[in-house]
């Protein structure tokens, strides 16, 4: 069973599993999928001020910050009793990699990039503050994740989100082909 968990799931069995938490969110109390809304939770819960966008009764989703928490035990699981080892990375991204000094896979993210000392770099801030906050901004500026409008938002046929999961897609290419090389490069 565990070498089952630790391979990749083909696409024809870990789509489906996505896919249908729609329905059983929507059945089992006609709830919104979505994880960006979870932040505004935990801070309605923990902060008492009182900033109106806070003032709402968190406890109606409260169901959402124990999905998050899955979400984080399951990664925590996973990362340190489930590690099948190195990150397979194809040929010629090693090869596109290694010209920007990247060559260490041993981890989940390469280590050049995400660690504590790449922080201080300016490589490493545009990278990990700069893309921090603008996911943070963007997500709160398209009112919501990408799982909440790619996942659900398209699947219950809302506009909004078909406008949101393009600019998304979108953004995702023009970062990884215009942008990242030149952050790379620094």
């Amino acid at each position: 069973m565990r070498s089952f968990l630790e391979q990749p799931w083909p696409w024809y069995v870990a789509g489906p599993l996505v896919g249908l938490t729609v329905p059983a969110l929507l059945l089992l109390g006609n709830k919104s999928f979505g994880i960006s809304s979870s932040l505004r939770h935990v801070c309605a819960a923990c902060i008492p001020a009182k900033i109106p966008f806070f003032q709402y009764d968190w406890k109606k989703e409260i169901w959402n910050l124990f999905f998050v928490a899955g979400i984080l035990m399951g990664g925590f699981i996973t990362y340190y009793f489930m590690h099948p080892g190195p990150v397979v990375v194809n040929p010629a991204l090693v090869n596109e990699l290694s010209g920007y000094g990247i060559h260490d896979y041993h981890s989940l993210v390469p280590t050049e990039l995400f660690n504590w000392s790449a922080l201080f770099t300016l490589r490493g801030a545009l990278m990990m503050i700069g893309g921090g906050f603008l996911v943070g901004f963007g997500t709160r500026y398209a009112g919501g994740c990408t799982s909440g409008h790619t996942i659900m938002g398209l699947s219950t046929l809302q506009w909004p989100s078909l406008v949101a999961t393009i600019c998304f897609m979108v953004g995702g290419f023009v970062t990884a082909n215009l942008i990242l090389p030149y952050i790379l490069k620094l």
